[in-house]
């Protein structure tokens, strides 16, 4: 993935590059879709969104985080036609999306049931909270849109007198979901228990 200048910061964020290089591959955009995002914060992920789809159209909720969003989409490079919308979702989400990405859990089931309504194929969620992990997860299955549900690990090397010691980020989990129940190859990937084929 390229790098990203992130010279606006938020109080939340950005999301941090391994999880967005995880939850963009999950997402699977293709250059004609039309993205839509809940939870823009810094728009880290909006500009990863933006280099790869047609549209984007991203959702915050909070005024300032837009403001930092706005900035560090004009220090960066991409093609799409993105639209930044003050709104507290599901109000604001686009009819069309292809595929959607929720950066936080304020109302995401009613932005699920959103999806569900509109034929949104691809969905993906990061989420922080063990106990939103999980009430999120079920939200994806009762909704048959569960596909795969990832924790992800990052420790980052410093330096520890004189070699290299390590030190953890914040587990993430990336849930993952598919309009019409989970495709065969997620599945079978589920069902497996994950490991590669």
């Amino acid at each position: 993935m390229a790098e990203l200048s992130l010279p606006h910061e938020a109080d939340a964020g950005p999301t941090k590059p391994e999880v967005r290089a995880v939850a963009i591959s999950k997402l699977a955009v293709r250059p004609t879709d039309h993205v839509a995002e809940v939870g823009a914060c810094t728009g880290a992920v909006t500009v990863e969104l933006a280099r790869r789809a047609a549209a984007v159209t991203a959702l915050e909720r909070n005024s300032e985080r837009l403001d930092a969003a706005r900035g560090n989409l004009a220090a960066n490079d991409y093609d799409a036609d993105v639209t930044l919308r003050e709104a507290e979702a599901p109000d604001g989400l686009p009819e069309d999306a292809d595929a959607l990405f929720l950066g936080g859990s304020r109302n995401a089931e009613a932005v699920l049931d959103h999806a569900v309504e509109t034929g949104v194929e691809r969905i993906v969620m990061n989420v922080c909270r063990i106990e939103t992990a999980a009430r999120m997860i079920e939200a994806f299955r009762s909704r048959d849109l569960l596909a795969e549900t990832i924790q992800l690990q990052v420790s980052r090397g410093y330096d520890l007198a004189g070699e290299t010691g390590l030190s953890a980020e914040n587990p993430v989990f990336v849930i993952v979901g598919r309009g019409g129940g989970a495709s065969d190859e997620l599945a079978d990937n589920q069902a497996s228990g994950g490991n590669e084929r």
